[in-house]
């Protein structure tokens, strides 16, 4: 006799291909999900190992900027200094100006010429007095030409007053000191 099978087989076919369906979608879907965690958990350990590395640069660019201003301010207390032992150069150079001028000047003086008033601002130096003639003012020019402290002696006036002795003459001249007081604007040669 013939063998008929009464049983739903292609229903009970039907439900073991959607369960096997399911299965297997259901190992792709944890599969994926490990995968996207994996995945995330690589780039997150970037991420933070990134975050580490840009605070450890920011705390070493906070030490840095710390100790460049540290070395700004040693900077300025540098040049403050390298001011003040400008100042004192040129006030070691120029201690003797005084007694250089005096004692320059009692050598270009001819006689004849009488020094009534000096005035010193700066390098220049106004030199007013009586002269008896014209001459004798021409040879101190000249000695002041030649002189090793002064230069540029510039004759400003010589007048003559009726009503005083009219063999004296006044006069009025700047010289310019030169070497001593310079030397400091000229980078300490």
């Amino acid at each position: 006799m013939a063998h008929i099978n009464l049983l739903p087989w292609r229903e009970a076919a039907e439900k073991a291909k959607q369960r096997d369906f399911f299965t297997q979608l259901t190992a792709v879907a944890l599969v994926a999900f490990a995968l996207v965690f994996i995945v995330s958990q690589f780039y997150q350990t970037r991420i933070d190992g990134q975050l580490t590395r840009n605070q450890y640069l920011q705390s070493e660019i906070a030490i840095l900027d710390g100790r460049i201003a540290h070395i700004k301010t040693l900077n300025e207390k540098k040049s403050e200094l390298q001011k003040r032992i400008n100042v004192v150069e040129q006030l070691q150079r120029s201690r003797n100006v005084g007694t250089q001028v005096l004692d320059e000047i009692a050598k270009i003086i001819p006689t004849g010429i009488y020094l009534t008033e000096m005035n010193k601002q700066g390098n220049t130096l106004e030199l007013i007095g009586k002269s008896e003639s014209n001459n004798h003012l021409a040879n101190m020019i000249r000695a002041i030409e030649r002189s090793d402290l002064f230069t540029d002696a510039e004759l400003e006036s010589i007048t003559s007053d009726d009503a005083e002795s009219k063999l004296l003459s006044d006069f009025k001249m700047r010289v310019r000191i030169k070497g001593i007081v310079n030397t400091s604007a000229q980078g300490g040669s």
